[in-house]
């Protein structure tokens, strides 16, 4: 199984590209953890529209390419449901018992189309708080690989 993780935005501080891939090789090889950063649409003088039908094509070619058919798709929402550390390893959990890639989409400044993050899978969020673009990518892999340590019983999450 891949964790396609799918960005908007290609450049992000070193700190948070160090600390990135601190835990991306973390996980085990029957857990694959990849990024795809994709470009962020210039702002100027398009519409919102415009500017989310750039991204998505952008995100859909990412997936397209990084992950196996089947994909499951879950969207990095703000209004997205809520998960604490245990029903995320639960989530994990189920994606790998499913056997399909999962891609976890990240908007750009706008977020994600309307339409994209509705034809989602899933739709959770991870904080009730607004996150510098570097931060949620962070933040992201790290929940993922506790959830993974979670789930093999590993002493990195403590309760």
């Amino acid at each position: 199984m891949k964790l396609l993780i799918v960005a908007v935005g290609q450049r992000v501080p070193d700190w948070a590209q160090v600390a990135y891939d601190d835990y991306a090789k973390r996980f085990p090889p029957e857990l694959k953890v990849e990024l795809r950063a994709v470009k962020t649409e210039p702002r100027g003088s398009k519409s919102l529209e415009a500017l989310y039908a750039a991204e998505r094509e952008r995100i859909e070619a990412a997936i397209a390419s990084g992950a196996g058919r089947g994909t499951r798709v879950v969207a990095l929402d703000e209004r997205g449901t809520s998960l604490g550390t245990r029903a995320l390893a639960a989530r994990l959990k189920d994606w790998q018992l499913q056997g399909s890639d999962v891609a976890l989409l990240i908007g750009g400044p706008d977020g994600l189309d309307p339409a994209l993050r509705q034809a989602a899978h899933e739709r959770i969020r991870l904080s009730d708080l607004t996150l510098p673009h570097a931060m949620v990518r962070v933040l992201l892999i790290e929940q993922l690989y506790r959830a993974w340590s979670v789930n093999a019983g590993h002493p990195y999450h403590r309760e």
